[in-house]
């Protein structure tokens, strides 16, 4: 994993400043590749690529980047992993195309596959994750290119008279000749979902470059031509008749899922530097560990994070299976202290407005991994490939039976459920009955009260669906025309005439939630500590195989991730993993109501808000006073607000940034 960045000029201002420059990239990404730095400078054309490596195949020089290709044409900066690129090497000697090798990096089997094929040919053939800037010097264009579920990130755009590309915001900033203006637009949506979605991010004029495409630039200018290779919507273009489920194929199911992620895993287990797992106790994550375990030749190291709060605490089952598998397995337990502690670096490792609050314990648990491992593969992409997010169950149960109520009938719910949801939240013996009967654990009982307001605002499934994914009650007032929804803004919209409401969801949970929000919270604070994240379930062989599987066997019942539980259960007894699911949730209303309050109060002060321009004061700090009674939880509500001040507070002093423009 690393960090890469380039800056492409129309004049000649680079030809002084890139060593300079570089210097600045290279520190600004230095947590995202420690072990070495490198830059490449064509004068001519006026490009400068900086790559800072975290060294985890072919540790050797002959990995260094910038990468040339043999024949020189071609220069690249990498950021991620090729897991069959070592099959890919077979397929280029036996083609007659291979290169002598100057080492085993995959990045150097980017090139050659590259000279071999063509780009567009070449990426459709690469199984992993990555991001890459790819100068070709023959065409004079640069291409920028991201993995097809979005692991990796790649921002880009045009500031001043440069065109510029980063792993991260951050580098940019140091480096662009005019002052960036905050996009009003993200800032809405983001308030509203808690995280800035492709293809926006918070600037204007910077974009993310969305998964599964290459970005073309043609010339310094900065306007750019898109190609698709790969898209989701592709792959759910089945046959129908095919889809059916096949009662006579039953079993082998998860044999066949069993044999795909065991070939996955072993692939991805791939390095040259120490390996482990993050392990929850939870169904995707224990899985990984066990399939892993299984080709493992000793002991894998396992880590995991629990919280001191008993109802959010699920360490003592990531820890039971673990001593079931006999993985070598580490845990810390977090208070409010850690919490705290770790809060105010949020906004610096998140780069842009991020307000997912299991970031906490995820940055804990990476920086945990970081001790003792390079690498650490992860269950991340299992509910949204294989059904297991609560939504998929009890959403469609409840529009069949609501949508058949009178409007007045499901306002007058909406308005009972308002009432619950500001009555003490996972406190409320009513709500925690209601949960359990529908089987959430007790930190989603809000989510009963939040699903009786959408049924009740709700023209359509999507609108249900927008509702539920919004990161709460209570930011429509904040911004003038906030109701707006993530299907808004993706290119990739699926019918729901052409499949159930559950696969509606997990298509748009996979194009907008899965990169905007997982991936983001994973990516980052796994590589503030200079850690690199796997994730299995992504490899676009197993997305592909899950969509070609009938819906029985993801959900069925009131369970989902039916498949994933049978291949389980051959590797951990049941007992150790049926369970509510929880998720990472953290106990976030009580520590705004006790760790966290100074540094809450300390930035929703009105004359900050007021300066913003972004919040309305006297909203922001009703909602405040109204979590502070202890008679609602707003904590989902608060956490944009929060998230989005503290980035606003540390990109401040920066006078690249116009803060005012928005």
């Amino acid at each position: 994993m690393c960090g890469i960045a380039g800056l492409w000029s129309q004049g000649n201002d680079l030809a002084v400043a890139w060593p300079a420059l570089g210097t600045v990239l290279s520190v600004a990404l230095a947590h995202r590749g420690p072990d070495d730095f490198g830059q490449w400078h064509d004068a001519n054309a006026g490009l400068l690529l900086v790559h800072t490596r975290l060294a985890i195949q072919d540790l050797s020089d002959a990995g260094a980047q910038p990468m040339a290709s043999r024949s020189g044409r071609f220069i690249v900066v990498f950021n991620g992993e090729i897991y069959n690129h070592l099959s890919l090497r077979l397929e280029l000697s036996e083609a007659g195309k291979a290169p002598v090798w100057r080492g085993h990096s995959d990045t150097e089997t980017l090139l050659a596959s590259v000279e071999a094929w063509g780009l567009s040919q070449a990426v459709k053939k690469f199984r992993g994750m990555f991001a890459f800037g790819l100068w070709d010097r023959k065409l004079q264009r640069l291409s920028l290119c991201r993995d097809r579920l979005g692991e990796k990130p790649l921002y880009y755009g045009r500031v001043g008279k440069r065109f510029a590309f980063a792993s991260e915001l951050t580098a940019l900033l140091g480096t662009c000749e005019a002052k960036l203006a905050i996009d009003p637009e993200a800032v809405r949506i983001f308030t509203s979902y808690g995280y800035v979605p492709e293809p926006y991010s918070i600037f204007r004029g910077i974009k993310k470059v969305p998964p599964g495409q290459i970005v073309h630039v043609p010339h310094a200018k900065g306007d750019v031509e898109i190609e698709k290779y790969w898209c989701l919507g592709e792959v759910l273009d089945f046959d129908v008749e095919t889809h059916e489920f096949d009662k006579e194929h039953q079993d082998d199911t998860p044999g066949a899922t069993e044999a795909i992620l065991k070939e996955t895993i072993s692939s991805q287990a791939l390095s040259d530097v120490p390996l482990g797992t993050f392990l929850s106790g939870g169904v995707d994550s224990s899985l990984v560990t066990a399939l892993l375990q299984n080709v493992s030749e000793k002991p894998v190291l396992s880590f995991s994070i629990g919280f001191e709060e008993a109802a959010y605490d699920e360490s003592q089952h990531a820890a039971a299976v673990a001593r079931h598998l006999g993985t070598r397995h580490t845990e810390f337990k977090v208070n409010e202290l850690d919490a705290l502690a770790i809060v105010p670096d949020l906004a610096r490792i998140y780069d842009e407005p991020f307000a997912d609050s299991s970031q906490i314990p995820t940055v804990l648990l990476s920086r945990l991994a970081r001790n003792e491992v390079t690498v650490a593969l992860t269950g991340d992409g299992g509910d949204e490939v294989f059904g297991g997010y609560n939504r998929y169950i009890f959403a469609p149960k409840a529009w069949e039976r609501a949508s058949r109520l009178p409007i007045w009938a499901r306002r007058n719910l909406g308005y009972v459920a308002h009432i619950f949801s500001q009555l003490g939240g996972a406190n409320n013996v009513l709500l925690r009955a209601a949960a359990k009967r529908v089987g959430l654990p007790i930190t989603s009982v809000n989510k009963i009260a939040y699903l009786g307001a959408a049924l009740a605002d709700a023209q359509t499934e999507s609108d249900l669906y927008a509702s539920l994914t919004r990161v709460g009650p209570g930011n429509d007032v904040l911004l003038p025309d906030l109701r707006m929804t993530l299907e808004d803004n993706t290119d990739e919209i699926f019918a729901l005439s052409e499949l159930t409401f559950s696969e509606w969801m997990m298509a748009m949970d996979t194009v907008t939630y899965l990169p905007g929000d997982i991936l983001v919270k994973v990516d980052r604070a796994a590589m503030s500590t200079s850690l690199e994240t796997r994730a299995p379930f992504l490899d676009h062989h197993i997305v592909e195989h899950a969509w070609k599987l009938p819906l029985e066997e993801k959900i069925n019942g009131g369970s989902g991730k039916i498949t994933l539980r049978r291949i389980l259960d051959r590797h951990v007894p049941r007992e150790l993993i049926e369970r509510p699911k929880q998720g990472f949730a953290v106990p976030l209303d009580t520590w705004l109501r006790g760790a966290l309050r100074d540094w809450a109060e300390s930035l929703i002060e009105k004359d900050k808000l007021v300066t913003t321009g972004v919040f309305e004061p006297n909203n922001v700090r009703s909602l405040w006073n109204k979590h502070q009674s202890g008679k609602s939880d707003l904590a989902s509500s608060l956490w944009p607000i929060l998230m989005f001040m503290s980035w606003h507070d540390n990109i401040q002093g920066s006078d690249m940034v116009a803060g005012k423009s928005i």
